[in-house]
C-alpha cells in the first residue's frame, strides 16, 4: 500500500516479575515489604532473638526498591510529593482554638458517658 506508514510494535512488553509479586508487598506509602530468608525451616540451631526477628518484616533498601520497582512494572518513586504548607490562620481564630474554657470540657463526653448506662458497645 502507497503512502501508509506502518509503525512497527515493539517487541518486549513490560510484564510483572510474578515470582516478585509472590514474594513482596507494596504498603500505602509506596514502601516495599518484604521477609527475610533462612527464617522458615531448619530453625533448632538458631538463637532465640534470631528467630523473634525473622518475625519483623523487612522493607526494602532504597538502592535494592529502584530494581524491585522496575521488575514490578512501577514508576520508579524517586520523588515524593511535597506536603502543602499551610497558610497563616487569623490570629483571631488561634486565639479560639487555644483556649477551651472549663464549658467545653464539660461537655466533652467521655467514652464510658457516651456509651450510656451499663457501658455495653453494641
Amino acid at each position: 500500500m502507497r503512502g501508509v506508514v506502518s509503525v512497527p510494535m515493539s517487541k518486549n512488553k513490560l510484564k510483572p516479575h510474578k515470582g516478585l509479586l509472590k514474594r513482596v508487598r507494596i504498603t500505602k506509602s509506596g514502601k516495599i515489604k518484604l521477609r527475610r530468608a533462612c527464617g522458615r525451616h531448619l530453625r533448632s540451631h538458631k538463637t532465640g532473638q534470631a528467630i523473634r526477628d525473622y518475625r519483623v518484616p523487612k522493607f526494602a533498601d532504597a538502592c535494592d526498591a529502584r530494581r524491585l520497582r522496575k521488575m514490578l512494572g512501577l514508576p520508579s518513586g524517586g520523588t515524593r510529593p511535597t506536603p502543602k504548607t499551610p497558610t497563616e490562620p487569623s490570629k483571631q481564630a488561634a486565639e479560639g482554638t487555644a483556649e477551651k474554657t472549663a464549658e467545653d470540657q464539660d461537655s466533652i463526653a467521655t467514652p464510658a458517658e457516651a456509651r450510656g448506662p451499663g457501658g455495653s458497645r453494641s
